[in-house]
């Protein structure tokens, strides 16, 4: 065996040091979408994940690159809706469909879309290269495909880029303000369901040609 593959060997995290690692992400994925990064400590991430500061350090080295560990990890799982958008569906089923989709992420991920929300809220300081190279590209290509879309006459004439950040804030908001939420509509599979049709009849109108 080689000295480089000796190496590499002993670099791979062990079982234990991934479990702990997956243990501080989760717990400060719960802290950072209460407090934010400028609330959040590492005493918080700590006394969350059960372990000690001098543990964390250990993993990490300091809250900002837990932080963009998490963003990080975000982008691939927030982009990929939008990303499934197909150029050969059906229009107002595949845009529909990205409704769903997103509304569905507000419910399974909430902690992350107020995590991301905190971010932007900021000015995105640690998240805005992935806006540049992530995000934009795909965001003015699917907007092309929607506008070709409406062009030729299978939805209605609508602005794509208004469309799309429509999507978001509808969808996002249930994430986003969950606890205004919680109590002006108490989750149920129910509440949920009402949710989604009325979105999807929403959006329906407007895209109906």
């Amino acid at each position: 065996m080689t000295d480089e593959a000796t190496d590499s060997t002993k670099r791979k995290p062990s079982r234990i040091q991934q479990k702990n690692r997956k243990r501080v992400l989760e717990a400060a994925l719960d802290v950072f979408s209460q407090h934010g990064y400028r609330g959040a400590t590492l005493d918080q991430i700590a006394e969350a994940a059960g372990l000690s500061k001098p543990n964390i350090l250990y993993y990490f080295s300091g809250k900002e690159e837990i932080h963009v560990t998490l963003l990080n990890r975000l982008m691939e799982t927030w982009l990929d809706p939008l990303a499934h958008l197909d150029p050969r569906g059906d229009p107002m089923a595949e845009l529909l469909g990205y409704v769903r989709r997103k509304l569905e992420m507000s419910r399974l991920y909430p902690r992350e879309s107020r995590l991301f929300a905190n971010e932007i809220l900021q000015g995105a300081p640690r998240m805005a290269p992935h806006l540049e190279s992530g995000l934009k590209p795909l965001f003015d290509e699917k907007c092309a495909l929607i506008q070709s879309w409406s062009d030729a006459g299978r939805i209605a004439r609508v602005n794509p880029r208004h469309l799309i950040m429509s999507i978001w804030a509808t969808s996002q908001h249930y994430a986003d303000f969950e606890a205004q939420v919680r109590v002006l509509e108490p989750e149920t599979d129910a509440s949920w369901k009402a949710a989604g049709a009325h979105l999807e009849t929403m959006f329906r109108k407007l895209l109906q040609p």
